[in-house]
């Protein structure tokens, strides 16, 4: 029996909440024995019921599947970080399968060589629910310009001028956020992330970079609107009217139902399954994943080391996951230093560090620019936003007001927009 198939049935049974989103029918599994197993699972859980060892007990014809011995080694290979992975093997190994038996039939049948690449086309189609006639499209949009259309609306970056440029962070986009180090881009995230926990979204923060602690207290500066230098030690350097409102504080940030991870060298496939697990355990929530930042995402491959090719293969693999989960996805970059070489030094596309997969691979470009980072004696402390790519909408300057001591973000009451 296929290690494999063994690894993804006994994920099944250890998370039945995979069962609903596999992109795996049971006729892609090879062997017969799983592939009855795994209709068995479909029917119960269409039933109401649990897929778990003890609803296996029930079945009269338990021992034509193993028996609970071969149930118990099943679950024993479950791996459920390693679920796409194991996905996609099966799905490389029953495509061999299908090629082999359509050669096998063309050289029996003769078959002319554009049915033979008709049929071959055809086993690249394993997402089978990815399918939409025109008519269906058109039906769903018949009734639009006399319907409501919430979900269009995004989830707001609590920037007004930014919804209205860009329609707020929509699912299935990819936006990324780059700017010099230290220019604010953490900041911004969790502005973004606060902010659309609060709008009733369920934000996942992947920091490879900075500990939970110090997103914590990035959190509670910006929000309470605390000195940064005053959190290392809050009892001693704050004021007794912060310490009152230290509960509030922590009052509002709970209702966001921020979700942080902080594990270093995280890969995509490991940050897809944390995030299936969430959307599963909020099921009412959808989630918006935010990323800091780029280049600390493990690649799967190692290519040399060429690091071009990594970013290209987690850039493609970010926009998947924002396709298959319709969720945002907003991940920050760094910029390489030739920005600082130049005299106008507010970033363009090629700054960004690995930047051509990047570029394309993207639907939101959003640079970061503060005057007062090049100039210490500016007097002007705000933020200025630009929006470099915007797949499905202008692109232009925003400018907001940035306190560098807290990490607060708020609009500004005259912002000035340039777009193209």
């Amino acid at each position: 029996m296929s290690v494999v198939e063994k690894t993804f049935l006994g994920s099944l049974i250890k998370a039945e909440y995979l069962l609903h989103d596999t992109v795996i029918q049971p006729d892609h599994l090879e062997s017969e024995r799983h592939k009855e197993l795994m209709r068995r699972m479909v029917t119960l859980k269409r039933e109401g019921r649990n897929i778990d060892l003890l609803s296996f007990t029930t079945l009269p014809d338990l021992e034509s599947f193993g028996g609970m011995s071969y149930l118990t080694e099943l679950l024993s290979y479950a791996d459920i970080k390693k679920f796409n992975d194991t996905e996609t093997l099966i799905l490389e190994l029953w495509k061999e399968r299908e090629k082999r038996n359509i050669l096998t039939l063309a050289a029996m049948n003769d078959w002319e060589i554009a049915k033979v690449i008709a049929e071959l086309d055809k086993i690249n189609q394993s997402k089978m629910e990815d399918h939409t006639s025109i008519h269906q499209a058109l039906l769903r949009i018949y009734e639009a310009p006399w319907e409501e259309q919430l979900h269009a609306k995004g989830v707001t970056t609590g920037i007004k001028k930014l919804d209205l440029m860009t329609g707020g962070f929509q699912g299935g986009e990819v936006t990324i956020v780059a700017g010099r180090p230290s220019m604010g881009k953490t900041d911004v995230m969790l502005h973004f992330a606060k902010i659309s926990g609060w709008a009733g979204f369920l934000p996942l923060v992947f920091s490879l970079e900075m500990p939970e602690k110090l997103i914590t207290s990035r959190l509670m500066a910006s929000t309470g609107g605390f000195n940064r230098a005053k959190m290392r030690d809050p009892k001693r350097m704050l004021t007794q009217t912060q310490k009152k409102k230290w509960s509030d504080v922590i009052g509002d940030l709970d209702e966001t139902n921020m979700q942080i991870f902080d594990g270093a060298g995280q890969t995509v496939a490991v940050m897809r399954a944390k995030t299936r697990k969430l959307m599963y355990e909020f099921p009412s929530k959808k989630p918006v994943v935010f990323i800091d930042y780029l280049t600390l995402i493990q690649a799967n491959e190692f290519y040399g080391g060429n690091p071009h090719l990594q970013v290209t293969e987690i850039s493609k693999a970010l926009k998947t996951m924002a396709k298959d989960f319709d969720c945002p996805v907003i991940c920050l970059a760094q910029l390489n230093r030739l920005v600082e070489t130049r005299a106008n030094k507010r970033p363009m596309m090629s700054d960004i560090r690995e930047s051509g997969s990047v570029e394309q691979d993207a639907d939101i470009i959003l640079f970061l620019y503060r005057e007062a980072y090049y100039d210490k004696d500016s007097e002007d402390h705000s933020l200025e936003m630009i929006v470099s790519k915007n797949r499905n909408g202008p692109v232009g300057t925003i400018k907001v007001n940035y306190n560098e001591h807290t990490g607060a973000i708020e609009d500004r009451k005259e912002q000035n927009s340039k777009s193209s």
